[in-house]
């Protein structure tokens, strides 16, 4: 019953601060409009968090009617001056002959200004990150590969060989650059494999890798396959990272050979170990025989004996507890943000690039995106911010799109009337609003169906799976 009643209030919890900062970052960029609007003079009719019937509406001292609206997929502020949006926000009931018109300076101070406030969110949010702290596992700091897979499983369950291997890349090798770009980590090898667009000559995938061996640059060309039931492009590597010995069971293979907590291995024979899967692997194909294992102990190396293992399972590790080097890195707000950004801008560009393999079915809708700030939540308060500054970053970049119905878009309707000297048509901006917006409600409705639903699937059943899986790092 205790269980029971952890969980329950674990889950009340999580879905609580999934309200908090979801619903928050949508006020945020709403306020932004509504303080933007009041500082010019320009008549707020409606502030509004969601789209369609109100749930709760309550008219202020100030006039502004303040709504809650049955469909959370964003929020408006309803500017009649500005901008004419009947279709997606309610007609207004303003006379605009007894108020003077909106400069152009105004207009774009306003539009601009909901942008403007989830940056600064994000900034808040990351300077308490910043103080804070994040955790950095040693597997995430690194470029170095660690481990090649043999082979790759396609979505079809075939297996071909690892692209990694068939290109030369070898255990050791220090990535540097990705088709030219600089990385500085394994998340960034793995958002550029994913998002990259290089092609060969017969129009399969590629990419370019830069790499450091034994002191000498170096590039090489893989051919990666779109492989997982996400179909991304995958060569079959995984991070190296120090191994170092978290606890060793009394009288295990570990113990007799006079391993120790806080031992680092460095090598089993003459193969350098720097992740887990080879660890096992070399430990599997040697049961029979005596292995040398060199460790770092207090800062010195020495050298150990493993007896044979006749009797040993595949995957035995010896009676050893591993784990990889952690610390917590204070990341500058402005360096957070401007990581999320280049990213968020290198996705932009693979959705509309031929040549990536990257679609809009890929992507998260309000459902995929609820489900991880869930997913945080249930991790801790730190995760929960970092994935609310990324949806910050991320929802300023987007209202900035020059497309109708979007702030972007309104932006760009004002500079045209500038430049010609007079408004657009009152009924081709309306038109282009209409259709835009049910552009991006078609947009909403094929992403959840086809991308965020799938992939709560299949998370649902790779949970449900995790206890019986082997532990250990998995292959990019």
């Amino acid at each position: 019953m205790a269980d029971i009643l952890q969980s329950l209030a674990s889950n009340l919890w999580s879905i609580f601060l999934v309200i908090l900062f979801f619903g928050g970052s949508i006020f945020v960029h709403e306020l932004g409009h509504f303080l933007a609007a009041r500082a010019r003079g320009v008549v707020v009719e409606r502030f509004s968090i969601g789209f369609g019937p109100a749930i709760w509406s309550r008219r202020g001292k100030d006039g502004v009617e303040y709504r809650l609206a049955w469909f959370p997929l964003g929020g408006y502020v309803l500017l009649p001056q500005l901008a004419d949006l009947g279709a997606v926000e309610g007609e207004s009931t303003t006379d605009l002959s007894k108020h003077p018109p909106v400069s152009y300076a105004t207009k774009m101070i306003v539009f601009v200004a909901g942008a403007t406030f989830n940056v600064i969110f994000a900034f808040l949010l990351a300077t308490v990150v910043w103080i804070m702290g994040q955790p950095e596992s040693s597997d995430q700091a690194t470029t170095r590969i660690g481990y090649i897979t043999p082979t790759l499983e396609l979505p079809d369950k075939t297996k071909v060989p690892s692209p990694a291997l068939v290109a030369g890349l070898r255990v050791g090798d220090v990535i540097r650059t990705i088709d030219g770009d600089e990385v500085d980590n394994w998340s960034d090898i793995q958002n550029s494999l994913v998002l990259g667009s290089g092609r060969s000559t017969s129009g399969s995938p590629q990419v370019v890798f830069g790499i450091e061996r034994n002191g000498r640059p170096i590039e090489i060309t893989v051919n990666p396959r779109l492989a997982t039931d996400e179909k991304i492009r995958k060569v079959g590597i995984s991070p190296g990272f120090e191994l170092i010995v978290q606890a060793v069971a009394n009288g295990s293979s570990g113990a007799m050979a006079g391993l120790k907590p806080k031992d680092e291995i460095l090598q089993l024979d003459d193969e350098l170990i720097l992740s887990d899967a080879t660890f096992r692997q070399h430990l599997d194909a040697s049961v029979a025989r005596t292995v040398t294992a060199t460790v770092r102990r207090e800062g010195q190396e020495q050298k150990l004996t493993i007896a044979p293992r006749p009797d040993a399972k595949a995957g035995d590790l010896l009676g050893l507890t591993l784990r990889t080097g952690y610390q917590i890195v204070h990341v500058p707000p402005h360096e957070q943000i401007a990581d999320v950004a280049r990213w968020t801008l290198r996705t932009f560009k693979s959705l509309i690039s031929p040549q990536s393999d990257i679609g809009l079915n890929k992507m998260s809708g309000p459902v995929g995106i609820v489900r991880v700030l869930h997913t945080a939540a249930e991790i801790g308060i730190r995760a929960v911010f970092m994935i609310t500054i990324l949806l910050n970053v991320n929802l300023a970049i987007f209202n900035l799109l020059p497309l109708p119905v979007l702030d972007g878009g309104q932006m760009l309707f004002a500079t045209i009337g500038r430049l010609r000297g007079r408004a657009l048509p009152v009924n081709f901006i309306m038109a282009a609003q209409s259709a835009f917006f049910v552009l991006l409600l078609s947009m909403v409705a094929y992403v959840t169906i086809f991308s965020d639903v799938p992939r709560m699937i299949r998370e649902s059943r790779t949970e449900s799976a995790a206890p019986a899986a082997a532990p250990g790092k998995s292959a990019k």
